[in-house]
């Protein structure tokens, strides 16, 4: 079942807060949280079963009394490393607020453009080397190498290229210009127009970019690219 944007973001809090304070309560965190005990337990057992994170007893001094022990809930490895990059983001977040106070919207745009200007140089000369045909999975392998795990679907008259995961995801939430830049660098390297179908950073399953392969009529009888 789909993880809703908001669960999303109530799990990151649950980790940075486990990350910080340690191993907590299911109650502790839920006063944390200004949620209910229920409420807080459905993103623990969610987190639980994704291998974020472990449960065990309590410690406990003294005789022990009626009922099941109290359970503590910590991060594993993997836990710890999602929640160091939710700190991380956080960092970049704060970052290009301050960018956007002290320079304004466009020295935003301007950063996002040279982010992916250096990702787009990088692959530019091996894909302008290609058939127009084969350059969309030439395209998903170098999104894989960069950490975007992508895959090429045929849509019709075109392709579709789908990201599973986005690095910048939380960071592109609050800043769309990150998607617009990538999605003007892809047209450049596949050399079309293309059309950004979905986006993770909003709510999306997939970063999904629609491909054209052929020539396209306007009503005005010319053709583009």
């Amino acid at each position: 079942m789909k993880t809703s944007l908001a669960d999303r973001r109530t799990r990151e809090r649950v980790a940075r807060l486990l990350l910080e304070r340690g191993p907590s309560t299911a109650t502790a965190l839920s006063e944390t949280l200004g949620l209910t005990p229920a409420g807080v337990r459905k993103h623990l057992d969610a987190m639980l079963e994704d291998g974020t994170l472990v449960a065990r007893d309590a410690p406990h001094r003294g005789p022990r009394g009626r009922g099941r022990p109290a359970r503590v809930f910590a991060l594993t490895d993997a836990g710890h490393a999602t929640a160091g990059r939710s700190a991380y983001d956080a960092v970049a977040v704060d970052a290009l607020r301050f960018l956007r106070q002290t320079a304004g919207d466009q020295a935003v745009e301007k950063f996002a453009r040279a982010r992916m200007g250096e990702w787009e140089a990088r692959y530019a000369d091996e894909l302008a080397s290609l058939p127009l045909a084969d350059r969309p999975a030439a395209l998903a392998e170098a999104l894989c190498a960069d950490g975007y795990a992508a895959t090429v679907h045929d849509a019709g008259v075109g392709v579709q290229v789908c990201q599973h995961h986005c690095p910048v995801q939380h960071v592109a939430r609050e800043f769309p210009e990150l998607c617009d830049a990538e999605t003007e660098a892809i047209g450049r390297l596949v050399g079309r127009h293309v059309q950004r179908l979905a986006t993770i950073a909003h709510g999306d399953g997939v970063c999904t970019t629609h491909i054209p392969l052929t020539a396209v009529t306007t009503p005005s009888g010319r053709t583009s690219p």
